[in-house]
């Protein structure tokens, strides 16, 4: 039994939450909707923005305490058991307390925008942040940005919901807690919104770009008052470029789109295995951490998200990467220090692949970083060492080609252009930049229809970014053209209480409802028409003996294709829609097909 001290102190908090959802709904009737989606932008940044700083803290401080495992404990190898516990403990987790399962992957995102309107759950709002800080945070090979984007997305997608904001305004808020998340994560407000336009939403209107700017700026600044710099990702030196080196950024660009297609193919079959192993939980979370901390025994680098190495590269101290290695004496060999590196960067795959495929949480946003400057490296030293040239700069190309490798993955080169540009705190390297994502990005998609994130929706059928009538579809909130104002009919009556009604109404269907409003079937008005117009028939025939089962239901969260598929596949007019399991109202195929027009006129009106 809870002491009273504790329950004193939960109703003490609830009755701070009920306080602030009346000023929020107090402020929605006062504020015009536009006014209210720019502070509603706020405080989702906010709150996104909090949960970046609780997630890479955790994660620092492990790694913080890893290496001193390592160096003052004397115990340099430890840290390969660090992630053995944080999968397992992430199963315990999922499988105790988050019922058995958890959406992996920002890829989740772009299915609730096309499938569910935007309509994320609620446990997304903190089982991304447990689950990913102990994966991650406990050295697994994978990033946190993904499980951010989720968070962030489920915190307006949940916000939109709780204040009863339209499909459009919850899309909106769900793109903003994405921008705000990737803007406190990098310190990189521009980043933010160019990620949250060029890969979770596909068409955006001109009045969207405000609240995802605000949403970014909020959550960067946010980040920035309260977040150590040391944690963040970013870079000090000047970087200074030379167009003489163009070749090598064109040199790395191929090689980027190629190791980009590489990553993905193989991280896709180091899942599928996983998946085929017999028996779930700890036995596969087992297997996947053990090969993992071999890795991570003979190749540290790979704990985690990886960020200190990366620093390590561009500041031009690449053997601090051999301590605590079965290498260490050979630290000051440039050539082991090259085949150290470009084996860690052709074994990032393996390390990300069975840390997500067994169990883990976290994203490949991370993972792309480190194989990008990993390969950039690669590629500057092995023409120093080559004796090809000599200007070449190492940091550079390490930088770039961190670029190169998101570019070619995410297909994203709006968003790897300007990341990197805002993290190295400057733009003069924007020309190789440049040069190196669009290269990396036509040479991925040459071979890789979609992206990472997408490829697995587009094989089901289940995400469309470039049919345009699909998007504009899925824009639309079906739920605001269901007639709720219908007339019911429960099973026990005779149709003799239909026959005025029929005669002053235009209504086809009449549901027909058990007490507790549950859906048991429909009246079709052409069914009946040989009663209806017969009294004797009409007052003693029962409903249940007309009653038909209708060939679809709609279910309020269907996404917009999914509605027009059952219209298609049922060839009816109008269909009924239940939410929550009780029947709410009737739609109709020409409504939809009216708002679609209205749709589409906003749109080249734009």
């Amino acid at each position: 039994m809870p002491n009273r001290k504790s329950v004193s102190v939960q109703l003490f908090f609830r009755k701070i939450a009920r306080r602030f959802e009346s000023i929020i709904f107090l402020t929605k009737a006062l504020l015009s909707e536009r006014n209210f989606i720019y502070l509603s932008s706020v405080a989702v940044a906010i709150s996104c923005a909090l949960a970046v700083i609780v997630l890479k803290s955790f994660a620092h401080n492990v790694f913080i305490f890893a290496n001193y495992v390592n160096k003052y404990l004397k115990l340099p190898y430890a840290n390969s058991l660090f992630p053995i516990i944080g999968i397992l403990l992430t199963v315990f987790v999922v499988r105790k307390f988050l019922d058995g399962s958890i959406e992996k992957g920002s890829s989740k995102v772009l299915y609730a925008v096309a499938k569910k309107g935007g309509i994320l759950p609620k446990k997304q709002m903190y089982a991304q942040i447990i689950t990913s800080s102990l994966t991650v945070g406990l050295g697994g090979s994978a990033g946190l940005e993904s499980p951010i984007v989720i968070t962030g997305a489920a915190f307006g997608s949940n916000f939109a919901q709780k204040y009863k904001l339209s499909q459009k305004d919850r899309i909106l808020l769900l793109a903003c807690g994405v921008a705000a998340g990737i803007g406190a994560a990098f310190n990189a407000p521009i980043a933010g919104v160019l990620f949250a336009i060029e890969v979770v939403l596909t068409d955006v209107s001109i009045s969207a770009f405000i609240p995802i700017i605000i949403s970014a700026v909020s959550g960067a600044l946010v980040s920035k008052i309260l977040l150590s710099q040391e944690i963040l990702l970013n870079f000090k030196q000047e970087q200074i470029f030379n167009f003489h080196n163009t070749p090598y950024y064109i040199l790395l660009g191929i090689l980027a789109g190629l190791y980009s297609v590489f990553f993905a193919r193989n991280f896709r079959k180091i899942e599928g295995f996983f998946h085929r192993i017999s028996g779930r939980g700890y036995k596969k979370a087992l297997i996947g951490a053990s090969v993992l901390a071999i890795l991570i025994f003979f190749f540290p680098t790979l704990f985690g998200e990886g960020y200190e190495s990366i620093k390590s590269l561009s500041s031009n101290h690449p053997e601090i990467l051999l301590e605590n290695t079965l290498l260490e004496s050979y630290k000051n060999n440039g050539w082991i220090v090259l085949s150290f590196i470009g084996l860690t960067v052709l074994l990032k795959v393996v390390a990300t692949g069975v840390t997500l495929g067994s169990g883990g949480n976290g994203g490949i946003f991370a993972p792309s970083l480190f194989a990008g400057s990993y390969l950039g490296f690669f590629v500057a030293k092995s023409i120093h060492l080559l004796g090809i040239s000599d200007s070449l700069p190492v940091a550079n190309l390490t930088i770039v080609g961190m670029a190169g490798i998101l570019s070619g993955l995410f297909h994203a080169p709006l968003t790897a252009i300007f990341l990197i540009a805002e993290i190295t705190g400057g733009y003069d390297l924007m020309m190789p930049l440049m040069i190196v994502s669009s290269i990396s990005y036509a040479v991925s998609k040459q071979f890789e229809k979609h992206s990472m994130d997408v490829k697995a929706l587009a094989d089901k059928g289940e995400v469309f970014t470039s049919d345009k009538d699909k998007n504009i579809l899925q824009s639309i909130d079906f739920l605001t053209l269901v007639d709720t104002d219908v007339k019911t009919i429960s099973l026990e009556k005779t149709l003799e209480p239909l026959v005025d009604y029929l005669s002053t109404s235009n209504q086809a269907i009449i549901p027909v409802l058990d007490d507790k409003q549950k859906l048991l079937g429909i009246v079709d008005f052409e069914n009946i028409r040989p009663i209806i117009f017969n009294s004797f028939r009409i007052k003693f025939t029962e409903v249940q003996e007309v009653l038909s089962q209708p060939t679809e239901v709609i279910n309020h969260d269907d996404g917009m294709e999914t509605i027009m598929d059952k219209f298609e596949t049922s060839n009816q007019l109008i269909l009924p829609v239940t939410k929550n399991g009780k029947f709410y109202g009737l739609i109709t195929k020409v409504d939809i097909l009216e708002a679609y027009r209205e749709k589409l006129k906003e749109m080249i009106i734009e």
